[in-house]
């Protein structure tokens, strides 16, 4: 009677091992449940940065607007006969020392 109490024992024990901490425990069902879920988040920002990649992409096969656009916009680029302004900030939004130090410079 002893030793079967020794054995059922010693199941509980190995029973127990598998269920918290073995492969397949409910640990590491945690886990992988919360990795997951980690990338259904980084595939739908995987999936709305595609999109927008693909509608560029149609803008640009669709006609010379959208590479104009991206002409004017990233390499400031002109039309002939077209006159480009630059408009750069007020020192005064910049801080104290470094209007200083541009007041010394000119």
């Amino acid at each position: 009677m002893r030793w079967l109490l020794g054995v059922l024992l010693i199941l509980l024990a190995v029973l127990q091992y598998r269920l918290w901490i073995a492969e397949g425990s409910i640990a590491e069902q945690h886990r992988l449940t919360r990795q997951v879920e980690e990338f259904h988040r980084v595939n739908e920002q995987l999936r709305e940065r595609n999109a927008v990649l693909e509608r560029e992409v149609l803008e640009l096969q669709s006609g010379n607007a959208g590479v104009e656009q991206r002409a004017r916009e990233q390499l400031n680029l002109v039309r002939e006969g077209e006159t480009f302004y630059q408009v750069e900030e007020d020192a005064a939004g910049a801080s104290p020392s470094a209007a200083a130090a541009g007041a010394d410079v000119q």
